[in-house]
């Protein structure tokens, strides 16, 4: 069975902690999550899965498996690309309703938030909210 959201978040802490205060360690982390990510190939990286309100592009590609959700996702910058594989780590193989209660804190309190641009910020809230959208129930 697959980790519920809240330990994967406390794996997500625990790793991070492993690096104490040393940010250039963590961004070091970061990159090397985005590098192990499936690569996309240029015929998937259309203007329709680019996730808007990223200064960086990022591609987001919805899928699913039963009731849970899987995403592949690329980026042409090299920490955006370890944010959204970090994203990814944390949501696939999720259902709607938990995909939906996901509340982002996590970022805060690894100190993620804290160490991003105002604009690498916003993407990274844009790049949730793309896959919140995604999962919604349509009507």
């Amino acid at each position: 069975m697959a980790a519920s959201l809240s330990e994967r978040e406390k794996a997500l802490e625990e790793e991070f902690s492993l690096f104490g205060d040393d940010w250039e360690l963590k961004y070091e982390h970061i990159i090397d999550k985005g590098k192990k990510l499936p690569p996309m190939s240029e015929a998937e990286k259309k203007e329709h899965w680019l996730v808007k309100g990223c200064q960086s592009r990022v591609w987001l590609i919805p899928g699913r498996n039963g009731n849970c959700f899987n995403f592949r996702a690329d980026s042409d910058a090299i920490i955006t690309k370890g944010i959204v594989a970090i994203i990814l780590e944390l949501l696939n193989n999720l259902t709607a309703d938990e995909i939906l209660k996901f509340d982002g804190k996590i970022f805060e309190r690894i100190g993620l938030m804290q160490h991003l641009s105002p604009t690498r910020a916003n993407g990274l809230v844009s790049m949730i909210n793309t896959i919140k959208n995604y999962v919604q129930p349509k009507s």
